[in-house]
């Protein structure tokens, strides 16, 4: 008779844990303002040329968004293969490389012991406060001297490492291995090389995943600098959308139907990705 009492005071507290009515209302209202730009985009991009000003415009989208995809994709302003090529193989480059280097500096600054460890971290997390514009001029004088300008490689090159990449990975991995694993790991004679591998990329695929997914993201949508060190021949996306707003008269549901385009990947990849990001930082939460 004493277990009952116990067993139903756990399905109470079991009970309790569950969100209630509040928070699925407020996880709908983020949805909702989270997919409103997007809908709206493919709402004026299934429309024509008035629909944008015009006061009583239906909310249902119409019936010319492939019309006004075949326009971007077929303008030779555009250049929306090559665009589109820039994008994804810059992006991925970009991510990935922060992400291996990231890890490794992350290692490094979690779990080894060196002179001058905490001060130069703390000098690379400073640099995140300094603004990418102050960077433009030096970049740019740097890229035109060594003939890069208006080539793909003047975006990647300065984004192959990141500051918060740095922090994030050295964050997380503080935590999520613990000094007596890598002590263990030195006792049974493997390597420091070794022991990163085994332990530290084995602990750090969630955090490295979300920082590939952030990076790759963030790459995308990159415009300050390819706009100025890029050319109309040799863009990426956002620059070469931006070149449909060059007329005198801007045609916006040609240029929003471009904008879901350009979307579309990324979509694509959080639908690909999603669910193997969330198992993976539910997987890093259970062993932390």
């Amino acid at each position: 008779m004493k277990d009952a009492p116990a067993s139903k005071q756990r399905t109470v507290r079991i009970r309790g844990a569950r969100p209630g009515f509040w928070v699925y209302a407020g996880l709908a209202v983020v949805l909702i303002a989270s997919v409103f730009p997007l809908y709206f985009s493919f709402l004026i991009g299934s429309g024509d040329s008035s629909t944008l000003r015009d006061p009583n415009k239906s909310w249902i989208p119409g019936g010319n968004f492939i019309a006004n995809a075949l326009s971007v994709v077929n303008d030779p302003a555009v250049n929306f293969w090559r665009a589109l090529w820039n994008s994804v193989w810059s992006s991925t480059l970009i991510a990935v490389s922060v992400v291996v280097f990231s890890t490794l500096a992350g290692w490094a600054f979690a779990k080894l012991r060196f002179p001058g460890g905490r001060g130069l971290l703390a000098f690379v997390v400073a640099t995140m406060a300094v603004p990418q514009q102050l960077g433009v001029v030096p970049m740019y004088i740097l890229f035109s001297e060594v003939g890069w300008t208006g080539e793909i490689g003047a975006i990647i090159i300065p984004a192959l490492t990141s500051a918060f990449g740095v922090f994030w990975m050295t964050q997380y991995l503080q935590q999520a291995v613990p000094d007596e694993l890598i002590e263990a790991a030195r006792m049974d004679g493997a390597s420091m090389i070794r022991t990163f591998w085994t332990v530290g990329v084995t602990a750090a695929r969630p955090a490295a995943a979300m920082l590939f997914l952030f990076t790759f993201v963030t790459a995308w949508n990159n415009f300050f600098w390819p706009f100025i060190v890029l050319d109309r021949q040799n863009p990426t996306l956002p620059v070469a959308l931006s070149l449909l707003q060059s007329n005198h008269f801007v045609d916006y549901s040609i240029v929003l139907a471009g904008v879901v385009l350009a979307t579309l990947p990324l979509l694509l990849l959080f639908a690909v990705a999603g669910k193997q990001l969330v198992s993976g930082i539910m997987a890093g939460a259970v062993k932390g």
